[in-house]
């Protein structure tokens, strides 16, 4: 038999997917909602109308439920941190070198 607790990712263990797996399911839903959300805001977010806002955060919505099924075995929300940590370190060196060239 094959034990899923060990392919599980960090995300959907900590979560514990396995054994609650309807609040474990919300949790890695929200918590890849809010990463993708961070991760537009950081890295492509622009001035945009009320209309085409609320449509890319549908979309958002939508594609984070495709993801949170992946995201049971595969890190996408590991990677989702990671690219939200990537950035924000590009937004704060970006800011200091305004400064400085100012």
């Amino acid at each position: 038999m094959v034990d899923i607790g060990s392919r599980l990712s960090f995300f959907a263990a900590l979560f514990n997917v396995e054994e609650n797996s309807k609040l474990g399911m919300w949790l890695l839903y929200l918590t890849i909602l809010a990463l993708s959300i961070l991760v537009y805001k950081l890295g492509f977010a622009q001035k945009l109308p009320l209309i085409k806002s609320v449509l890319i955060y549908i979309f958002l919505a939508i594609g984070s439920t495709i993801l949170c099924f992946l995201g049971i075995f595969l890190p996408i929300a590991e990677g989702l941190v990671l690219a939200a940590i990537i950035l924000i370190i590009y937004k704060i060196r970006l800011r200091l070198h305004q400064k400085h060239a100012n």
